[in-house]
This record gives structure tokens, sequence and C-alpha cells, in this order.
């Protein structure tokens, strides 16, 4: 009968199983924009997970970095309004 010539380490027999916990993950569609996504993970188009706004997404830091500089300028103008008119 054959005999190992030399002992396995720890670290060679480990590699054998070190792939099996590996799956296959559901992909779903988020409900509100059908963008593909993880389940149990909040969808990174829209920031909605179960059908409640939960994270700010770029286009709605965009909006509001766009609303508060016109804003910023339309103070500046009616300043120079005011000082133009004295």
């Amino acid at each position: 009968m054959p005999v190992p010539k030399r002992k396995r380490s720890r670290a060679r027999r480990d590699k054998r199983f070190a792939n099996k916990g590996f799956s296959v993950q559901p992909i779903s569609a988020c409900a509100n924009c059908k963008m593909p996504l993880l389940s149990h993970e909040a969808c990174l188009g829209c920031g909605f997970y179960k059908g409640k706004k939960v994270i700010s997404v770029k286009l709605d830091r965009s909006i509001k970095r766009l609303e508060k500089r016109q804003k910023k300028q339309d103070g500046r103008q009616q300043e120079n309004r005011k000082v133009a008119s004295e």
C-alpha cells in the first residue's frame, strides 16, 4: 500500500477547502429604478432600500450643491443691486 513520503503542511491541506464557502449571490432589480442589486443592500443608483430613501446618491449631492451655489449667487446679486441703487 502506498505511503506519503512527506507530511503535507497545513497550508497545502487547507488550500483544498479554501473555496468551498463561495456561492452564487442572487441578483434582483431595484423596485424604484430597476437597477440590478444584491439582496439586502441599498441601491447605489437611487439610494432606496425597502421603499425608503436611506442614502444620498451622487445626483442628489450635485443638485443640492447647485442649489446652494445659485442661492449664494442670488444673494450677491441682491447686494450689488442695493449698492448700485444707493
